[in-house]
């Protein structure tokens, strides 16, 4: 697709009503409107080519579960976990992340656990995924991803 095609295909904000640009003048002639002010005043503001991901969320919620057999790995692996998200159970972390993010923990805790004695688990939940999950008890714990838009 061409970017042409993809700017006609691009959703506009309205346009404000159009006014003339008049020139301050002296009182031998009359106002007359500028004509090199064509350019809509919106085209420098929006994006001509739209996002091919939704703007504002490119996180998803990553479930990490352990099963670690040795105390001194498990301290490893529980810290590192709590410095990317939330404890839910004893052995459970929920945390918003972006792919590249999600590898870079995912490496960390990879280099800490043995794989003969160790398990560890993640999984991956898109956002409409996440909200549809349930929760049952008083202390259980959910987390939400946190959105910021800078305008």
């Amino acid at each position: 697709m061409t970017r042409e095609e993809l700017k006609n295909r691009t959703m506009r904000l309205p346009l404000p009503p159009a006014t003339p640009h008049v020139e301050p003048h002296d009182d031998a002639g009359p106002c007359t409107p500028r004509s090199d002010l064509t350019t809509d005043i919106w085209d420098g503001l929006l994006p001509v080519v739209p996002h091919l991901k939704p703007p504002g969320n490119p996180t998803m919620l990553r479930l990490i579960a352990y099963d670690i057999a040795d105390p001194k790995r498990w301290r490893h692996v529980h810290d590192t976990c709590e410095d990317f998200g939330v404890r839910v159970q004893y052995s459970l972390f929920e945390c918003w992340l972006e792919d590249d993010r999600f590898r870079l923990l995912w490496d960390k805790l990879n280099r800490f656990i043995d794989p003969k004695q160790d398990r560890l688990a993640a999984y991956s939940l898109d956002a409409a995924t996440a909200r549809r999950r349930e929760f049952a008890g008083d202390s259980m714990l959910a987390t939400q991803p946190v959105v910021c838009y800078i305008v």
